[in-house]
């Protein structure tokens, strides 16, 4: 098993005995994974940074004392992959956001699109929007990552639209039988840079937003035969990606 991951605010500047980590992380590593001296824990900020060390000691509910040995700070991938995710119904979105942080992702985008049967308005949004960014900080520790995905705020289509222009490759993923789509698993893809993948709701894209990604430069692409729900396809493309440009090699 690798060592378990706690969040802190700033990880250590270097090596050194009697780190405290305290707090919620402190109680969790103390009164739940119940840390015993010797043991070992990574600390990190979830930008990068990073601490490698040994349990000294476990004080009261909430204390854990570390010996760091080592530190440093894991540099940005590339290239960097940002999922545009639909907002599905229920918990779905929970998932997705899951899924795709234990896979790689890099940054995910609430969107607002036009098929969207929820919608995130005023405090639903930002409670929505709060979950969202719990879960891949959750699910970071969860797959020992260090650098943990943004979640940004929700977008528009208009602002999608400026962030695909942006990027070196777009994607939305979409399969319609009257308009081919390319393969995903045979796309050209950018060595360094940006790649967003635009994932639509349970509804499919509206034929506006299709037009409106494609001035953009953002093409239609397909994963297979299957069709695969809102909350899943976002980590299936990331698999792809990650696999096809050598993240995972």
């Amino acid at each position: 098993m690798t060592a378990p991951v706690f969040v802190v605010e700033q990880v250590p500047a270097g090596p050194g005995p009697g780190f405290v980590l305290d707090g919620p992380e402190g109680r969790h590593a103390v009164s739940v994974k119940r840390l015993n001296p010797g043991e070992e824990v990574v600390l990190t900020d979830g930008r990068g940074g990073w601490a490698e060390g040994a349990v000294e000691a476990a004080e009261g509910k909430d204390r854990l004392v570390v010996a760091v040995r080592a530190t440093g700070v894991e540099a940005e991938p590339e290239p960097r992959v940002t999922v545009v995710q639909a907002l599905p119904k229920g918990d779905r979105g929970e998932l997705a956001v899951e899924t795709m942080t234990e896979t790689g992702v890099d940054a995910i985008v609430p969107w607002q699109a036009s098929r969207c049967i929820t919608q995130w308005r005023g405090e639903r949004g930002a409670k929505s929007l709060a979950k969202w960014r719990g879960t891949a900080r959750e699910a970071g520790k969860q797959s020992r990552r260090v650098r943990f995905p943004v979640v940004e705020e929700a977008m528009t289509t208009k602002q999608v639209v400026a962030l695909l222009a942006s990027a070196d490759l777009g994607v939305v993923l979409h399969e319609d039988r009257d308009a081919p789509s390319l393969a995903l698993a045979v796309a050209d893809l950018p060595v360094k840079g940006s790649i967003v993948v635009v994932v639509g709701p349970e509804g499919g894209v509206s034929p506006e937003e299709l037009a409106a990604f494609a001035g953009a430069g953002a093409q239609p692409y397909r994963l297979g035969r299957s069709v695969l729900r809102t909350s899943t396809a976002g980590t299936a493309a990331v698999a792809v990606l990650l696999a096809r440009t050598g993240r995972w090699s």
